[in-house]
């Protein structure tokens, strides 16, 4: 995948393991965001601890893919997606699933992820695959609209009850 960007100030590459401190930190603040949100998000959709063992999986692992997003040359931003298949009957077409995407507070609203977005399609374009996925918490309007900016509609909604 070749480097892409809104400007010469924000631009999208495919991450490398050097890049794990930087995306650990910026999981961290997803992470304090998602379970503010929601807290069964630890439990079902957070990564595995140790999470930067996970991390360091993802990033070697030939189904993942990361996409690290940078303002100014500083890392602001990552996209994690996996390469599902999907069942029999869809003749070996796969889907590129958006399980992780998270921009600093500080760094939205300048690009940062419609950079990362390009940075996807185009991996996935590279992988063949023409079906693409977001995972997206409920209540989590920005995410939702930044999805549906990007062309996703909901096909799938997850309910939870937790009986005490």
């Amino acid at each position: 995948m070749s480097e892409s960007g809104v400007d010469g100030r924000v631009t999208a590459r495919p991450a490398r393991l050097e890049d794990l401190p930087e995306i650990l930190s910026l999981y961290q603040g997803l992470t304090a965001e998602m379970i503010a949100l929601r807290p069964m998000w630890a439990l079902s959709d957070a990564l595995a601890t140790p999470v930067a063992d996970t991390l360091a999986a993802m990033l070697s692992a030939a189904k993942w893919s990361v996409v690290l997003g940078i303002l100014h040359e500083v890392p602001v931003g990552f996209l994690a997606w996996c390469d599902e298949d999907l069942l029999p009957q869809a003749g070996g077409d796969r889907v590129a699933a958006i399980r992780y995407v998270y921009t600093d507070p500080q760094a939205r609203g300048v690009g940062v992820g419609e950079a990362m977005m390009a940075e996807f399609f185009a991996g996935a374009a590279g992988r063949g695959i023409t079906r693409f996925d977001a995972h997206v918490s409920p209540g989590h309007r920005q995410a939702k609209n930044f999805f549906e900016s990007n062309g996703f509609k909901a096909r799938s909604i997850v309910m939870h009850r937790t009986d005490s």
